[in-house]
């Protein structure tokens, strides 16, 4: 980010339910309404970016640059159709690893047998708080993160003890549990081929090769076939987070997207290297 905003301002704003922000109670699909209950998903995030941007970081209508990385990225996609919607399009669109969400509803014809099988019986055990704080707790343990951290770095760049403890923070909070029972809850959201697919506005992406959860195959095809994607660059050896692993390497790549001229936001199509 220091970096970055070198050459601009840079705002980097929690999603509600993730780090310093706030964490309210999960309200899920057929239960009934509590008061200060929310809940989560990519349309709460992507009004929450939509707000951000319109009250804080641009009031005067100045098109924003919108990055955004895994979930983070489905969210920047959606906020760009509210800001569309709004009249206040964005620049462009920079989407880092962006998440396929391969556990969706919508995706679950690609599951083996068993797991199309299963799935109801899943989506009953992580409705109930009884197996998700256990579950929780279980996850938000100093060797689940790091075992989590060695697939999502895979070159071990930046990946120490200070990153562990960021991760870490959050989850000891009181309330954490229930805004990761209302993530593991949505099994159907929008996903991201259905908005590149109806999105006007320049996007690009940037991919960690060795990605073990979100597969650069998939990019490639993105990138052959929406015509909004204008590049696609992927990072040999870098994982899900390649701006954390290798900043070195992927600050330039940012900097130069984020300077080009509004001309060159409207070339041709993708590029991969």
């Amino acid at each position: 980010m220091a970096a970055l905003a070198q050459d601009r301002p840079v705002w980097a704003p929690d999603l509600l339910g993730f780090g310093a922000s706030a964490m309210p109670p999960s309200r899920l699909d057929g239960e009934p309404v509590v008061p200060g209950a929310v809940r989560y998903g990519f349309d709460l995030w992507a009004h929450q970016l939509h707000d951000f941007v319109q009250e804080q970081v641009a009031p005067d209508g100045t098109p924003v640059h919108l990055v955004g990385n895994s979930v983070g990225a489905l969210a920047v996609l959606r906020a760009a159709e509210q800001l569309l919607q709004s009249g206040r399009p964005p620049a462009q669109l920079i989407l880092i690893d962006c998440a396929q969400r391969r556990l969706d509803d919508k995706r679950l014809g690609e599951q083996p047998p068993l797991a199309r099988l299963g799935r109801p019986l899943l989506k009953q055990l992580v409705r109930r708080r009884a197996v998700i704080q256990p579950l929780f707790r279980l996850l938000a343990r100093p060797a689940a993160v790091r075992q989590a951290l060695a697939q999502a770095y895979p070159s071990g760049g930046h990946c120490d003890e200070a990153l562990v403890e960021l991760l870490l923070a959050p989850s000891r909070r009181p309330e954490a549990c229930e805004s990761f029972r209302g993530f593991v809850n949505l099994f159907n959201e929008e996903l991201a081929p259905s908005l590149l697919a109806r999105l006007p506005l320049p996007v690009r992406l940037l991919w960690g090769e060795a990605d073990p959860w979100e597969p650069v195959a998939e990019a490639h095809d993105w990138a052959r076939t929406y015509a909004c994607i204008r590049d696609l660059v992927v990072l040999p050896g870098l994982g899900h987070c390649p701006f954390d692993e290798d900043p070195t390497t992927v600050v330039p790549i940012l900097r130069r997207w984020l300077a080009a001229p509004p001309g060159a936001l409207s070339g041709p199509g993708p590029s991969d290297s």
